[in-house]
């Protein structure tokens, strides 16, 4: 595979890091979220605009026909300003699965609105028994004359918050497999619960109590929304863990700079050997995050299913951990300063913490990685 960046991808990533240097600084984000709970609707205006939402999407439904290269460049670029506008959320997990998963006329009616931003929707899929994965699924989409009526609870849902519709992952009773469904926000029967995370941004926990949805709501065939599903999640992952390469990167230069201008016994502190040697391990650790990222890519992008997902399992338990280890090093070499509100640095450790429990924890997919390489050995 080859990481070297086109001339167009090299002008999305230059446009990206000057709009997030000059809109995204940190008092800006710290009064953002203040102010509102998933960003501001001009700055998701703006991404819609400079075509960051249709990036990855095809030109036959509205996007720009890029690749998941693509999206990993915004993510990257997006995570070092610790950005708050749903585009994880709503412009990956969501339109991806989308694309995954629904059909062909479902396709051109809904992803050109997906693209241009006037449409967000929400994936939710994540249950209190399910931990992040797309399975096990126990929410229940009841068949009724006309259409279905969904009952269950679905938690941690990205992007939620101003989201006009969500896509919802069911069983049907009688009928094998995972069942997607398109469902407005503003149904009845369908209650919101906004929660905060601990890094400042923002979910919802939904409860469906005997929602009726027609049944052009279905996505796609009954009980084959579960590929789709994990699709969307797939891209969703490395997405995530661009973003958190991004995070890495801004602590490694803010903590460098730090011990620059930091005085102690009258020389800065990035003077003595014991915290180069610390900062070399960030360093180090970027390094080989970056690469597990780079594993990923080409793994989605060359080989069959059961491999991507293995890989772009391992990748998210590597990078989750590594940045939990980094921005974790970043609070340390910075000392007392490190652990204030008012100070950036704490702030995307704390993104590395709640990063490693979104789509699935790294303890999860080690597992994920482990069971499948033991169903491996015994095939």
């Amino acid at each position: 595979m080859d990481f070297e960046f086109t001339s167009e991808q090299q002008l999305l990533q230059d446009s990206l890091r000057r709009y997030v240097d000059k809109a995204y600084s940190f008092e800006a984000r710290t009064a953002l979220l203040a102010a509102d709970k998933n960003g501001s609707a001009e700055n998701w205006g703006i991404f819609a605009d400079n075509g960051w939402l249709m990036a990855a999407l095809p030109e036959a439904y509205g996007g720009l026909g890029g690749s998941l290269v693509d999206t990993v460049i915004i993510a990257q670029e997006l995570g070092r300003g610790l950005v708050l506008e749903p585009f994880l959320g709503c412009g990956v997990l969501a339109a991806q699965t989308l694309l995954g998963a629904a059909s062909e006329a479902q396709k051109v009616r809904l992803l050109p609105q997906v693209a241009d931003g006037s449409y967000r929707v929400a994936l939710a899929y994540s249950e209190p028994g399910s931990r992040g994965m797309p399975e096990p699924v126990a929410l229940q989409a009841e068949r009724t004359g006309d259409g279905y009526r969904l009952a269950g609870r679905k938690s941690l849902v990205l992007g939620a918050p101003g989201a006009d519709a969500f896509i919802v992952s069911a069983q049907i009773p009688k009928t094998p497999g995972v069942s997607l469904f398109l469902v407005e926000a503003d149904c009845a029967g369908l209650e919101c619960q906004t929660l905060p995370l601990h890094d400042g941004s923002w979910v919802q926990e939904l409860q469906f109590d005997g929602v009726e949805v027609a049944a052009d709501a279905l996505l796609g065939e009954a009980g084959q929304g579960l590929p789709g599903l994990r699709q969307g999640l797939a891209n969703g992952i490395v997405a995530l863990c661009a973003e958190l390469i991004g995070a890495m990167e801004k602590t490694l230069e803010v903590t460098a700079d730090y011990l620059k201008v930091r005085q102690q016994f009258g020389v800065p502190i990035g003077s003595f050997q014991t915290l180069q040697h610390r900062l070399a391990d960030m360093a180090a650790e970027l390094e080989l995050a970056r690469s597990s990222l780079h594993v990923a890519l080409a793994s989605m992008a060359n080989d069959e299913e059961a491999t991507r997902y293995k890989t772009v399992s391992g990748s998210k338990m590597l990078i989750c951990r590594a940045a939990r280890f980094v921005c974790g090093q970043g609070i340390q070499l910075h000392g007392g300063i490190g652990m204030t509100e008012e100070y950036l640095v704490g702030h995307y450790y704390k993104r590395a913490v709640v990063a490693d429990v979104l789509l699935g924890s790294s303890d999860g997919h080690e597992a994920a990685c482990a069971a499948a390489l033991q169903a491996e050995l015994r095939a």
